[in-house]
């Protein structure tokens, strides 16, 4: 399975958000799924990206999750 990685700054620019925001989520219990490499390094899968992206898709703004 080849799947590309994207680091934190990677992934925010392309999701269109901060670098915090994902540190926020990864904090917070990771919505968004992250692979841990090593014991500091932190890559996202643009799978897991795109899949997040097609499961925050809203018809309505008062739409619950």
């Amino acid at each position: 399975m080849s799947s590309q990685l994207l680091n934190t700054k990677q992934a925010a620019n392309y999701l269109s958000v901060s670098n915090a925001f994902l540190e926020r989520d990864r904090w917070a219990g990771a919505r968004i799924p992250f692979v841990k490499i090593g014991s500091r390094s932190v890559r996202y899968r643009l799978s897991d990206l795109d899949a997040y992206i097609e499961s925050s898709i809203r018809t309505s703004t008062s739409q619950q999750v």
